[in-house]
């Protein structure tokens, strides 16, 4: 009998390291085709993802807890007064991730659009993190870069070096050309 448990465990471990890479090809990568996808607005209405397959688009899907994080790279696209014509960065809180109450975030988020006059969106149940499978957000906040065609030209979790800033703005700029 103990060697039926130990067969059918090792047999369990290998289904599991054989679906791995199955699971891990799954998330959106470079190349991959997005469709507009419909989250919240900072007052909890239904709002979709604007501008797809309109504009180039940088979004950031940021969980609150680490905000900052790729703060340089959206400042160095703010000072660069990209044409709002054929450019748009639009930030989108992962709320389900953070300890912080959807309420507070949400009252933030009012805040940083009326100062900035900007669209701030929230994904309080993970909705654009399934549509576009985009694996592990929390603690994260994720940079990605879509051309007019839908296509995804970078995608990023976590923290971007000046490096990677630098050739962010680089490919938006060659997209906002096309």
């Amino acid at each position: 009998m103990a060697q039926l448990g130990r067969t059918v465990g090792a047999l369990v471990l290998l289904g599991l390291a054989l679906l791995w890479p199955i699971a891990a090809a799954r998330a959106l990568q470079v190349g991959q085709t997005v469709q507009s996808v419909w989250v919240k607005d900072s007052n909890d209405r239904p709002a979709a993802i604007p501008d797809v397959g309109k504009k180039v688009l940088t979004i950031f899907y940021t969980d609150p807890d680490v905000k900052e994080q790729n703060e340089p790279f959206r400042d160095l696209l703010k000072a660069e007064n990209l044409d709002k014509n054929k450019y748009r960065g639009l930030g989108v809180v992962n709320m389900k991730d953070t300890w912080k109450p959807n309420v507070f975030i949400r009252r933030v988020v009012r805040q940083k659009e009326a100062k900035f006059n900007s669209l701030i969106l929230t994904d309080p149940d993970h909705t654009l993190k399934k549509a576009w499978d985009l694996g592990d957000c929390n603690e994260k906040d994720i940079a990605i870069i879509i051309g007019k065609d839908r296509k995804v030209y970078f995608i990023k979790a976590g923290k971007l070096t000046p490096d990677e800033m630098k050739k962010g703005l680089q490919l938006i700029k060659e997209l906002m050309a096309k």
